[in-house]
């Protein structure tokens, strides 16, 4: 079995995840940061560890409104998915619902007592755990 990565995409970071071989356990591997709106350096980023870790299967993280309507931040993960596609020979993107992923490992993180300057630059890795582990549990 391989490993998954999951992702949480942001305007300027992007948070990421992997399993362990046997699809079980999600951890937090960095948050990607980025110039504004450049998706085509992450998404090379991205390429590298697809190849570093052998992966064929890429969760991303689809931003939807609480009324489940796509907006703009959900299209432009539509359109990295695309772009990842492209540039990934034999990848498969898988987009799952990512309401309210911030707001949990936000939580995580209050709940373990990690100061507000920390959970600044680990909270779209933490989303990215919480994206692939929901991917994981549900599968």
């Amino acid at each position: 079995m391989n490993k998954i990565l999951g992702l949480d995409l942001g305007s300027r970071t992007c948070g990421v995840a992997i399993s362990d071989v046997l699809g079980m356990i999600a951890h937090g591997v960095e948050t990607y940061r980025f110039k504004d709106d450049d998706y085509l350096s992450c998404a090379k980023h991205i390429q590298e560890i697809v190849k570093e870790n052998d992966i064929k299967t890429i969760v991303l993280g689809l931003p939807k409104h609480m009324n489940g309507d796509i907006g703009e931040r959900g299209e432009i993960s539509i359109a990295f998915k695309k772009q990842l596609e492209e540039l990934i020979d034999g990848i498969e993107v898988i987009l799952v619902d990512e309401r309210l992923t911030t707001k949990i490992a936000e939580s995580q993180l209050i709940f373990a007592d990690v100061s507000r300057k920390k959970r600044k630059k680990v909270i779209d890795k933490m989303a990215a755990v919480t994206i692939l582990q929901g991917y994981l549990d549900r599968r």
